[in-house]
């Protein structure tokens, strides 16, 4: 009998109820006092894989913990909105990399609203709002003429026009959620709207508006994971490079040619499954990467290198535990998870070429 807080994180090959509350003990584990959710201690955080994190706790049921996460972003977020994209061990104060990059800073909207999504606690969104908010206007002052976003300023404030598909479909998604938390707020933006509208139809008519990546398989499933492709648009992207990445019992390559396969993209690719219908799939990409699960700590490496038969980096993060929690939250009807990921009730934006 599993308790309620992990009853739909049991998914058979995958996760047993245990081994599921092993998981969310690791996250919390590496989790600081103040909040913060470094990769693993005495590695760096940053923004979006501390997030990926928080919402896997609250997945988990674990809201005041994730709630805690929360507040350390609204706690430092810098004047302009932004977050830098890494703070060694998720110190405030001891910032590693200066640059600020786009996706980083709106995914906080995508946790905001799974956690509210989670606990219906208004009080939560009203106190967020301002934060969701400053870091959304940030972001889109690096949206291009053509739609795509760029993917940073440096640390001299300098704005990178490049885009990247990723990180752009990564935007998309945060976008429909902002535009979901201001809806719910009774905040209408509009310029917001045409903002995720011009995105969408970036990434689903214009590839070259964005740099050339298609070597990395998140350039491949990001598009349907983000909520930019859909229906018979997104199941015909997964078809046409299902066999350039996904290899056989082992996972997702991360990158072509690399006999490498990682935990994080192939839990995401999973939701991308989840996403477009295609459970069956979801699940046995997910079993098939329970070779990386350390039964020590219930985390996972995050990736294998197959021709050496080595795991590498020796690294087991809370992003990829987090991935991972998310997916199965998903595949086993976590009400907020699949909402957020199943994108039937996240605004569309404005999309000319969107009937």
């Amino acid at each position: 009998m599993t308790t309620p807080r992990t009853e739909h994180l049991v998914l058979p090959g995958v996760l047993t109820a245990g081994q599921a509350a092993a998981t969310v003990a690791g996250i919390l584990s590496v989790q600081r006092e103040d909040g913060a959710i470094p990769w693993f201690r005495g590695h760096h955080l940053d923004p979006w894989d501390h997030t990926e994190a928080a919402m896997a706790l609250d997945a988990a049921g674990e809201h005041e913990a994730a709630e805690r996460a929360y507040g350390w972003l609204a706690r430092h977020q810098n004047e302009d909105g932004s977050w830098y994209a890494a703070y060694a061990d998720g110190a405030h104060d001891d910032v590693t990399d200066r640059a600020r990059e786009s996706n980083f800073v709106a995914y906080i909207a995508v946790g905001v609203w799974h956690h509210y999504l989670s606990t219906g606690d208004d009080t939560f969104l009203d106190r967020m709002w301002p934060t969701v908010y400053a870091a959304v206007e940030w972001v889109l002052r690096l949206q291009q003429p053509g739609g795509q976003i760029g993917w940073r300023r440096e640390d001299d404030g300098t704005p990178t026009a490049d885009a990247l598909l990723t990180g752009s479909s990564s935007v998309h998604h945060a976008l429909r959620c902002a535009l979901a938390i201001a809806e719910q707020r009774e905040e209408p933006q509009p310029d917001w709207e045409l903002a995720a509208g011009a995105l969408r139809h970036a990434i689903r008519r214009h590839p070259e508006r964005f740099l050339d990546k298609d070597r990395y398989s998140m350039d491949w499933y990001y598009p349907v994971l983000g909520g930019a492709l859909t229906g018979t648009e997104a199941k015909a992207r997964i078809e046409e490079s299902w066999d350039r990445f996904v290899v056989p019992g082992l996972g997702v390559r991360c990158v072509i040619p690399n006999p490498w396969v990682t935990g994080g993209e192939s839990s995401e690719l999973a939701l991308a499954l989840w996403a477009v219908g295609e459970s069956d799939r979801a699940l046995e990409i997910l079993q098939s990467i329970q070779h990386l699960r350390d039964p020590e700590t219930g985390l996972y490496w995050t990736g294998y290198v197959f021709d050496d038969d080595a795991v590498w980096p020796r690294e087991l993060t809370t992003w990829t535990a987090g991935s991972l929690l998310l997916a199965v939250a998903a595949l086993g009807g976590h009400e907020a998870t699949c909402a957020v990921f199943g994108g039937e009730h996240l605004p569309a934006g404005l999309d000319p070429d969107c009937c």
